[in-house]
C-alpha cells in the first residue's frame, strides 16, 4: 500500500513539474549545512536579484515576502515588505510564517540571517561572485525549490546567449570603458564586480579594472588622463541626475568618448543584479560597446 501511495504522489508531482519532493541537507553557498523541506511553498527572498531568479523559475506564487527594490516583474512590487536587503525587518519575516529563507551574503547582514536561524528558520545563503556564478545560482535555487528541470532550461538559455556575444567579440579590439555609478561624487567599478565581469565579457576594457575597492572614487584628472573611447552611466541614481551628468562630460572635449559622441545611459537594474536579467544587461553593454557587431 505505501508503494502504491508513493508512486501516486510521484506521478502528481511529476504532472506539476516537479522535480525533487523530499526534504534534505543542503550545502548552501556559504558552505553552510541547511536543512530544507520538501516543495517550500512559504518562501522570503531577502534580495532582488533573488526575486527575480523566483520569478524566472516560476515560482512567484510561492513568494510571500520580498525585500525593498524588488521590482521586476510587476507582480513582484505587490508582494509584502521584509525591509532593505541591508535592514531586515525580522519580525515582518516572522510574521509571514516562511519555511525558505533565501539571503545574498554581499548584501544581508550576517547578524541577522543569524538571528533567523536561532528562531530555527532555513535559511539558504546564495554568493555569485562573477557573472558565470550566476548559473549556478540558479542551479542552486532550483534544487532546493524543487525545480531542477526549470532551472536546467533556463541555463541552457542563458548560456547560448553568453557563447554568442562570446563568440562576436573574440580577438576584436577593446576600447577604454568609463563605468559612472556615483554622480557626486564620481565613483566608477573596480576589479570585484559584476560591472567589471560585464564590460570585459561584453569586449571592452574598463579603465579602473585594476582597482582593488569595488567602488572607487575617480577624480575628472584621472578620467581625463585614461581618455576613456565610451562613458556608460548607471541609472543607479534613482533622482535622475544621470541625464543631466551627460550633458555635463560634454565640456570635456578632450575625452575621445565625447569627441565621438560615444557617452550611454544604461539601466541599473540590468547590471546591478546577479539573476538572470544580467545577460539582459550584457547584451545591451555589447550593443554599446560594439555597435558594429551588435545591431
Amino acid at each position: 500500500m505505501k508503494t502504491i501511495l508513493t508512486l501516486l504522489f510521484a506521478c502528481i508531482f511529476v504532472i506539476m513539474g516537479v522535480d525533487t519532493v523530499l526534504p534534505a541537507v543542503y550545502m548552501d553557498e556559504m558552505g553552510r549545512r541547511v536543512d530544507i523541506p520538501s516543495l517550500p511553498q512559504r518562501i522570503v527572498s531577502l534580495a532582488p536579484s533573488i526575486t527575480e531568479t523566483l520569478y524566472s523559475l516560476n515560482l512567484g506564487e510561492r513568494i510571500v515576502g520580498v525585500t525593498e527594490f524588488s521590482n521586476y516583474p510587476d507582480e513582484a512590487k505587490r508582494k509584502p515588505n521584509v525591509g532593505s536587503y541591508i535592514n531586515l525587518n525580522i519580525e515582518k519575516i516572522i510574521s509571514l510564517k516562511p519555511d525558505l529563507i533565501i539571503a545574498i551574503a554581499d548584501g544581508n547582514k550576517k547578524e541577522s540571517v543569524d538571528a533567523l536561524e536561532r528562531l530555527g528558520y532555513s535559511v539558504y545563503a546564495i554568493n555569485p561572485r562573477c557573472v558565470k556564478d550566476v548559473f549556478q545560482t540558479i542551479d542552486n535555487i532550483g534544487k532546493i525549490t524543487g525545480c531542477i528541470g526549470r532551472a536546467s532550461r533556463l541555463i541552457k538559455e542563458l548560456k547560448s546567449r553568453v557563447n554568442y556575444i562570446e563568440s562576436r567579440i573574440k580577438g576584436i579590439e577593446m576600447p577604454r570603458v568609463f563605468f559612472q555609478i556615483g554622480i557626486n561624487p564620481v565613483v566608477t567599478v573596480g576589479k570585484d564586480t559584476f560591472h567589471n565581469d560585464l564590460i570585459k565579457m561584453a569586449g571592452g576594457l574598463n579603465i579602473s579594472g585594476n582597482e582593488k575597492a569595488k567602488y572607487p572614487r575617480y577624480s575628472m584628472e584621472e578620467v581625463l588622463f585614461n581618455t576613456p573611447d565610451i562613458i556608460i552611466i548607471s541609472s543607479m541614481d534613482r533622482g535622475g541626475g544621470f541625464d543631466r551628468k551627460k550633458r555635463e562630460w560634454m565640456k570635456w572635449k578632450s575625452i575621445p568618448a565625447v569627441k565621438n559622441g560615444r557617452i550611454y545611459v544604461i539601466d541599473s537594474d540590468l547590471v546591478d543584479h546577479p539573476s538572470p536579467r544580467i545577460i539582459d544587461g550584457l547584451e545591451e553593454l555589447s550593443r554599446l560597446i560594439h555597435p558594429e557587431l551588435f545591431k
